[in-house]
């Protein structure tokens, strides 16, 4: 099929690719023209697992990015809307980017005479698509959805540092439509895909995203919560998250115990949710409480480190700055206000990661030593906080040798405490009945 994809960010640039390779003619637009002039060039503008391997193989060949949306809507049969929806301090989402999609969408369908469907493929609140993206379409083409023009919701399940693979493997495929026939095109796009496809309302596929992702950042508050609990009591948590997780209606999936969620799904969304329910006349109580907790765990590290010693002076050395491994997103990633934190306390804050490095300069400038290696951060610390859990990251014992004073505090949980503490070293866990509490 000929398809389009407006944004070329996380979302859409991973779907254009994946649809290039499964043998898919497809545009990705950005108005952004240096992403464009990368992608072209065969250079990720993000850091994304087996990403430019895709961009190697497809551009040139089923794959062009272009600043010109009009251009690409007329050359395709489908257009997957992919553009960010940032969120506002009060939960609010911005459908700016939604909203100029649409109009250029709009413009080029206007001098189209074949169906062609729109697919909304941005995470957005329950009753956009319909009230918002269609009246849009319908202004500035002059026809009328349905009847010339298909349009759908098409919600996206992708884990950042594993994207890629989640689009080839599914868990399932959401396809809201706003009619039969729109839906049709959609479900031949995906036919030889091996999951569930399931045909539902553009509004319910709207909330099925924001239900998703409310799931699982509350399956991660919870299990933080537990943590906190085990410290005081003796018990480790990794004990308990694998002892519920082998009941199949719980499973083990999100019980990994640590600093919190981050990154660009679970805080907007939740927030989002929580907005929009308020404005329903309805008080969520259990969200709420999900992201004051959030909030709170994002902290934990740091806490502990400030009950061990007086940080003032101290080199602390931060070992993480993405909000999950695989990935170069530092978007409330919980490094960033424990290293806030960490700095208004008088610490010297050595931080390495192996690919979000360039993009925590954005927030902090000078105001701590980037380092060329682990062993370059943990060089004479007094103190290391580990807070992304990269594979470079959990065989690291015998480097902590390099630090004046062996202390580490495990955010992630994805040191053995048993051998950290065989090796001499004083060791911190998240959900660890450790010293903390018997100091």
């Amino acid at each position: 099929m000929r398809i389009s994809v407006i944004g070329a960010g996380y979302v859409g640039l991973i779907t254009g690719a994946c649809l290039a390779d499964l043998d898919n003619e497809v545009y990705c637009v950005d108005v952004i023209e240096e992403k464009v002039r990368k992608i072209n060039n065969k250079i990720p503008p993000i850091y994304e697992e087996g990403l430019s391997e895709l961009l190697k193989k497809n551009i040139g060949k089923n794959l062009t990015a272009s600043t010109d949306a009009e251009n690409a809507v007329k050359n395709s049969d489908i257009t997957f809307i992919a553009v960010g929806t940032p969120g506002g301090d009060d939960g609010s989402i911005n459908l700016t980017y939604i909203e100029e999609s649409a109009k250029s969408i709009g413009k080029a369908l206007k001098e189209k005479n074949n169906y062609h469907v729109v697919v909304v493929k941005s995470t957005v609140i329950p009753g956009t698509t319909d009230s918002v993206v269609i009246p849009i379409l319908e202004e500035f083409s002059g026809k009328t959805a349905g009847r010339d023009f298909g349009v759908c919701m098409n919600p996206e399940f992708l884990r950042e540092g594993k994207a890629i693979y989640d689009f080839m493997n599914p868990d399932r495929i959401v396809i809201g439509e706003l009619n039969k026939k729109s839906g049709d095109m959609i479900r031949e796009l995906y036919k030889n895909f091996d999951c569930p496809i399931m045909r539902t309302s553009l509004r319910a596929a709207e909330m099925i995203k924001y239900a998703s992702n409310a799931f699982l950042a509350t399956k991660i508050s919870f299990i933080n919560e537990i943590a906190n609990i085990c410290e005081r009591t003796g018990v480790d948590v990794t004990e308990v998250a694998k002892g519920i997780g082998l009941d199949r209606r719980i499973n083990p999936n999100f019980l990994n115990a640590g600093v919190g969620f981050g990154g660009s799904c679970f805080p907007k969304d939740v927030n989002a949710l929580v907005r929009e329910a308020k404005e329903e006349n309805y008080e969520p109580v259990l969200l709420n409480a999900v992201l004051d907790l959030n909030e709170k765990q994002k902290m934990r590290a740091y806490e502990i480190a400030r009950d061990i010693m007086d940080l003032s002076g101290k080199k602390i050395a931060v070992l993480g700055l993405a909000f999950k491994e695989g990935t170069d997103d530092v978007r409330y990633a919980p490094a960033i206000p424990t290293i806030e934190k960490l700095l208004k306390s008088g610490a010297k804050i050595f931080v390495y990661d192996p690919e979000a490095m360039e993009n925590a300069k954005g927030i902090f400038g000078n105001k701590v030593k980037y380092c060329k290696s682990i062993d370059s951060a943990l060089e004479n610390a007094d103190l290391c906080i580990i807070m992304t859990e990269w594979n470079d990251f959990k065989e690291i014992y015998d480097k902590f040798s390099l630090m004046k004073n062996k202390i580490v505090v495990d955010g992630r949980r994805i040191l053995d405490p048993v051998k950290a503490e065989n090796q001499g070293m004083e060791y911190y866990g998240i959900g660890f009945p450790g010293k903390q509490y018997t100091r």
